[in-house]
C-alpha cells in the first residue's frame, strides 16, 4: 500500500472508532478499526513512522470523539467561532500526541508475531492509562467502554475498564494476525482459542454476584431543573432557580432521599445559608435526606470548592478533587488569566478538595461522591467506593449542549457501577439523570433537556469486587508481564521479513 494511503487509513480508522462507543455503540467497529491500526503499525519498523500513524489515528479518534469541546468553548466560553476552532484543535492535537507517544516504544521491539499479538495491546492500554493521569488526566474514550453491554463486560469487576481495553485490543491484534499471510497456522489457532476463552469467561462472569445487599431498599427522588447555562449564575435568576428546585421537590418529600444536581443552589454557600437552612428544616420534618451541589466559600482558607452537602437526615460535605481545566481552574494561571474571556470564566476559581475526606452519610448509609468529571476516573471512584454503600454522582452537562458528550459521560457512570458492584445515582441539571444497578442496567432515567423529576429505588451494597481492592494495579502488573515477554522474545528471535498484505 502507498505510504500516504496508509497514513490516510490510520486517520480514517481513528475517526470511525468513536462510533463503537455510546451513543452509537457499534462495538464490533472498534474491533475492526483497532485491527486496522495494528496492521498498519505491523508494517513499520521506524519509530517516527509508528509515532506518525498513531498520532493520525489519535487525531481522527479525538477529533470526532470529543468534538463537543467546541460547544463549551464557543457557546458558553465567550469565544469567537475562529478562536473556538483554534482552541479545540489545539486540545485535540495535544490529546492525540499523548495518545501516540507510547506507540513510539513499539519500534524498540523486533517486527515479529509477538510484537503484534502482545505489543499492540500492551501499548494501546499503556496509552489509555497514561492519558488517565498525566497532566491531571483525560480518561475519555477508553475502548473498553464499547463492551459495556456484551461479553467482555464480565471482566469489569475484576480489572476495570482498562483490562477490558486490553482484551479488546488483544482481540483486534488476533484478528489482524489471522488475516496476515505467511503466518504459522498453529499459532493462529492458539491465538483464536485464547480470544474465545476470554470472551466466554467474560460472559460467564456477568452473572457472578461480587457484592451483597447491606440494608433495606431506599427510595430516591432526583430533581432535574434544566436551568439554561447562560442564566445559571445570573443574579436576577437566583430566586427563579430556587423556585424551580423547590417546586420540583414538592412531590418528592415522601422519598428517603432527594438529590439536587451539581451546583444546584445558584449562589455560594454562606450567601445562601438562609435558603439552605429552610431546606434542611423541611428535610428533617419529612425525615428525608437531601444532598445538593453548591459552591462552598471557605473563608478561613479563602478558597472556593465545588461541593456536595448533606441536609436533613444526611450530613457531611464533599469537596471535588479532580477539576476541569479552564472550567474550574486555569492551568498556568499567571500567564493565561485575562488573555481572553475563555480563560476568565466565572467558575474557574475552584480549589481541589483533599484526598482523605470524610464521606457523606445518610443515616447509616455511606455515600461515595463524584462530582461531574470525577465519575470518569475509574481508580478514584473505586478508592472512594471501597468503604461506601452507594455511589452518587452529580453533574451539569449543559456545557456541552445537544452533543454526544453528555451521553458518553452517562455511559461511563454505568461502567463505574459494574466495576464497584454499587448502585449509582446520577443527578444532573439537564440530563441524563438516572439510577443504575450494580450490573450497569439503567433502572430509570430522565429525558434530556426537560425540567422534571424522577423516582426510583436503590439497595445499599457491601463487599468488594476485585477491582475495588486492587484498582488499576492488576492491569499494570499484566502490562509489566507483557513487556517482560516482549523483551525476552526480542533477545531470542531473529528479525523476520516484513509481513505481506492481507
Amino acid at each position: 500500500m502507498h505510504p500516504r494511503l496508509q497514513l490516510a487509513l490510520s486517520l480514517l480508522a481513528g475517526a470511525l472508532t468513536p462510533l463503537a462507543i455510546a451513543p452509537f455503540s457499534y462495538w464490533w467497529l472498534g474491533i475492526i478499526t483497532l485491527a486496522l491500526l495494528a496492521w498498519n503499525l505491523q508494517q513499520l519498523s521506524s519509530k517516527k513512522q509508528l509515532l506518525a500513524h498513531a498520532f493520525l489515528f489519535g487525531l481522527g479518534y479525538f477529533g470526532t470523539g470529543v468534538s463537543w469541546v467546541f460547544i463549551s468553548i464557543y457557546e458558553f466560553g465567550s469565544s469567537s467561532f475562529a478562536l473556538a476552532i483554534l482552541l479545540t484543535s489545539v486540545f485535540v492535537i495535544f490529546i492525540a500526541l499523548l495518545f501516540a507517544l507510547p506507540f513510539y516504544g513499539l519500534g524498540y521491539f523486533k517486527n515479529n508475531d509477538w510484537r503484534l499479538l502482545l505489543g499492540f495491546p500492551l501499548f494501546w492500554t499503556l496509552s489509555e492509562w497514561l492519558r488517565g493521569w498525566l497532566f491531571t488526566g483525560f480518561p475519555w474514550l477508553y475502548i473498553g467502554y464499547s463492551h459495556i453491554d456484551i461479553s467482555l463486560i464480565g471482566w469489569a469487576p475484576v480489572g476495570g475498564v482498562l483490562f477490558i481495553s486490553l482484551l479488546s485490543a488483544f482481540s483486534s491484534s488476533v484478528l489482524c494476525f489471522i488475516l496476515l499471510k505467511n503466518k504459522n497456522i498453529h499459532r493462529k489457532i492458539l491465538a483464536a482459542i485464547a480470544v474465545i476463552m476470554f470472551w466466554t469467561e467474560g460472559s460467564a462472569l456477568r452473572s457472578f454476584e461480587w457484592t451483597q445487599a447491606a440494608g433495606d431498599t431506599i427510595s430516591v427522588g432526583i430533581v432535574q431543573p434544566n436551568i439554561p447555562q447562560e442564566l445559571k449564575w445570573a443574579p436576577e435568576f437566583r430566586e427563579p432557580s430556587k423556585t424551580i428546585l423547590t417546586s420540583l421537590s414538592d412531590d418528592l418529600w415522601n422519598n428517603n432521599w432527594i438529590i439536587w444536581p451539581e451546583a444546584a443552589i445558584p449562589d455560594i454557600y454562606f450567601r445562601s445559608k438562609e435558603f439552605i437552612d429552610q431546606i434542611d428544616a423541611q428535610a428533617k420534618d419529612s425525615h428525608t435526606s437531601v444532598i445538593t451541589g453548591v459552591l462552598y466559600d471557605d473563608h478561613a482558607q479563602q478558597k472556593y470548592f465545588n461541593a456536595l452537602i448533606g441536609l436533613g437526615d444526611a450530613e457531611g460535605f464533599y469537596f471535588k478533587q479532580r477539576l476541569v481545566p479552564f472550567g474550574e481552574y486555569v492551568p498556568l494561571e499567571s500567564w493565561l488569566r485575562g488573555l481572553i474571556a475563555f480563560f476568565n470564566l466565572p467558575t474557574s476559581i475552584i480549589a481541589s478538595g483533599n484526598t482523605n475526606q470524610t464521606l457523606i452519610h445518610a443515616g447509616n448509609i455511606t455515600i461515595a461522591s463524584a462530582i461531574c468529571y470525577e465519575i470518569v476516573y475509574p481508580s478514584l471512584v473505586a478508592q472512594l467506593s471501597k468503604n461506601a454503600n452507594v455511589i452518587l454522582t452529580v453533574s451539569n452537562d449543559a456545557w456541552f449542549g445537544d452533543s454526544i458528550g453528555p451521553l458518553q459521560h452517562f455511559h461511563m457512570a454505568r461502567m463505574r457501577a459494574i466495576e464497584t458492584g454499587r448502585y449509582v445515582i446520577r443527578g444532573t441539571n439537564n440530563g441524563v439523570s438516572a439510577i443504575i444497578t450494580p450490573k450497569g442496567q439503567v433502572q430509570i432515567q430522565s429525558e434530556q433537556f426537560i425540567r422534571t423529576s424522577i423516582t426510583g429505588t436503590i439497595t445499599p451494597m457491601q463487599g468488594h469486587t476485585p477491582y475495588l481492592l486492587w484498582r488499576d494495579y492488576f492491569v499494570l502488573t499484566i502490562l509489566l508481564l507483557l513487556g517482560a515477554i516482549l523483551f525476552y522474545t526480542a533477545r531470542t528471535t531473529q528479525h523476520p521479513q516484513p509481513d505481506q498484505n492481507p
